[in-house]
């Protein structure tokens, strides 16, 4: 219908849906809920391929995140595994940069400390957040232009602005701009929110690990419109040579990257701002802590809206691609 193109078909028809031998969804959890069963009910037996959370930790789904987990996503195609989801973003990113202690059989625990962007919860938050910064900007408009007032009078009309009952907060509820929010998701057990449980939980699925490696930390909402950012707490089952581990996390993928530990790069490199829109995981302040030599401690950025998103669903086409002979 115009320009030559074919009018979109109905996502929520099951007859159009059950033709297809692969069916790729993007439309989040409240889609899945509703098609993915009846779609089983019906007897389809394609391969569903999907970015929602509802099926990540179904017995009948495999965590796709190739880098980092081929062996089990192609065991998966061998065994006759028709569900394929994207993991989630922060455990994506964490995964990516130091899949390679994984590997090595090193780590013993991790605590992942996040600090995610506003894309991370959706667009309508991203341009709250934006809002928020206008406001609080033209809030602060007449001290930014008179050189004389001082930065506790600039401070106090930010505070004022961020407190009051004008600034936009239907998204977040809360300020984000100027501030940040230490919860994500709701809650579940043992004062756990949903995003870290998913720590735990998704990390040992997507690696297939026989005995779960603890993973916990805190999940906090920070002002930056894109990328995720983690500050890393490793422990190590032997105390390793730093320079080792850090061979180790830079051979664990193509896309990972070792920022040295010295303040020029890693101010150039190691931000939402040098990574956004880049499929590259830098990880820096990578250094021993004064715990023992068996503690490692790191900073990695990642672009949550590809690794953490995008990029797995792509990459999971084209391994299917190749499985079926198309």
């Amino acid at each position: 219908m115009g320009q030559g193109k074919r009018p979109l078909g109905d996502a929520r028809n099951l007859e159009a849906l059950e033709r297809f031998e692969v069916v790729v969804s993007c439309q989040g959890g409240e889609y899945t809920n509703e098609i993915y069963p009846k779609l089983r009910q019906r007897g389809w037996r394609g391969y569903f391929i999907d970015a929602a959370s509802t099926l990540r930790m179904k017995d009948e789904a495999v965590l796709v995140l190739d880098p980092v987990n081929l062996d089990v996503v192609e065991k998966g195609l061998l065994d006759g595994t028709l569900t394929y989801v994207g993991p989630n973003c922060t455990v994506s990113l964490m995964l990516m940069a130091v899949v390679g202690l994984f590997r090595a059989g090193l780590v013993q625990w991790v605590s992942s400390m996040t600090y995610q962007a506003a894309s991370g919860a959706g667009a309508a938050n991203v341009q709250e957040l934006v809002q928020q910064m206008y406001e609080i900007g033209m809030a602060a408009q007449p001290i930014l232009q008179n050189p004389a007032k001082s930065a506790l009078q600039l401070e106090s009309v930010v505070t004022q602005a961020l407190r009051g009952p004008d600034l936009t907060t239907r998204a977040f509820g809360v300020p984000l701009a100027g501030s940040l929010i230490p919860w994500i998701d709701r809650l579940v057990d043992d004062g756990q929110t949903r995003e870290e449980y998913k720590g735990m939980a998704e990390t040992n699925k997507i690696l297939g690990t026989d005995r779960p490696i603890p993973i916990d930390g805190i999940c906090a909402r920070v002002g930056s419109l894109r990328c995720h950012c983690q500050g890393l707490t490793i422990k190590l089952k032997n105390d390793v040579p730093l320079d080792e581990v850090t061979e180790i996390i830079a051979s664990g993928n193509d896309w990972v990257k070792v920022v040295p530990n010295d303040k020029e790069p890693t101010l150039r490199e190691l931000t939402p701002a040098a990574v956004s829109g880049s499929l590259t995981v830098p990880i820096g302040r990578i250094r021993k802590m004064k715990m023992g030599g068996d503690f490692l401690t790191a900073f990695t950025v990642g672009d949550q809206l590809l690794w953490g998103a995008a990029e797995p669903l792509r990459r999971m086409i084209r391994i299917l691609a190749r499985h079926l002979g198309h």
